[in-house]
């Protein structure tokens, strides 16, 4: 789980699927402390491997079967960024900075095909107008399967794709 903060899909994963072992990075500590509590309150901490750093770097070569990530992906200057929840979470977990919020998407898909095995699935979420940008990003970095994933209002939010 790249980008984990809080660590719910990381602790999701480990609690639905006990058989699992999740490697769950972030480059704020003070996010990775929220999420080993979040690990030991749902009772999956030992299933939880958390690391501090910056998208791969703290996994080294290591290959993975699923890679998962709720990035940053608001466009730096988008107007939600001061409304409503959004106020109170940190900036850096809602926007990369970048003028189309595809940043750090890019680099998670663009490291993904050297931390995955064969056969492995990248899955993301995407923001709401991102769809088009990101099914693209994937077929560049020659992933195939290419699946788009509906919210409850029916709008593209999960991408993701398997490498051969």
């Amino acid at each position: 789980d790249l980008g984990t903060g809080s660590g719910a899909i990381a602790v999701t994963i480990a609690c639905q699927r006990p058989e699992s072992r999740v490697v769950a990075t972030d480059v704020s500590a003070q996010a990775l402390r929220v999420a080993r509590a979040n690990a030991a309150r749902h009772h999956c901490d030992s299933r939880i491997e958390l690391a501090h750093g910056s998208w791969y770097e703290p996994v080294g070569a290591r290959r993975f079967d699923v890679i998962v990530s709720n990035p940053p992906y608001v466009a730096a200057g988008d107007p939600h960024l001061g409304k409503g929840d959004l106020r109170f979470e940190p900036q850096q977990a809602l926007t990369d900075g970048s003028r189309d919020g595809l940043d750090s998407i890019r680099a998670i898909v663009g490291g993904a095909a050297d931390h995955l095995k064969k056969g492995g699935w990248l899955l993301f979420e995407h923001g709401y107008d991102q769809a088009e940008a990101v099914h693209a990003l994937l077929e560049s970095a020659g992933f195939g399967s290419i699946v788009s994933l509906p919210d409850l209002a029916g709008i593209p939010r999960v991408a993701g794709g398997k490498i051969s």
